[in-house]
């Protein structure tokens, strides 16, 4: 599963209701720790709806939302099947061995807007 290397449900589910579900995940990977935080940031940022361009994160995106919506934790931590909205990941190259991974949770107020000049 490709979710597990990523977020186990054990981090969320005791995490989960105080960070106001349901969630925005932000998922950095690769690059130097300093680039790991920034892509972590742009992921929790990227709307809901969009996924990632490649194939592997897309379903790794998709992957992750099912196993924590699994956890049953809900809207406010209520309960309920949503306690995630969208999990969004960002990648960077780097050496295999020192594999960073960072996550940013952003609550159910995380607003967007577009302006076009």
């Amino acid at each position: 599963m490709h979710g597990e290397v990523l977020i186990r449900s054990r981090e969320i589910s005791q995490g989960g209701a105080n960070a106001c579900p349901p969630l925005v995940l932000g998922v950095g990977i690769g690059g130097n720790f300093e680039k790991v935080a920034q892509l972590a940031k742009k992921a929790a940022l990227r709307s809901p709806e969009k996924r990632n361009p490649d194939p592997y994160y897309a379903a790794m995106e998709e992957e992750l939302k099912e196993r924590c919506n699994k956890l049953g934790i809900g809207p406010m931590g209520l309960g309920g099947l949503v306690t995630v909205l969208a999990v969004n990941i960002e990648v960077f190259p780097c050496h295999l061995v020192a594999l960073p991974v960072a996550v940013n949770v952003n609550c159910h107020a995380d607003r967007h807007g577009e302006i076009v000049l």
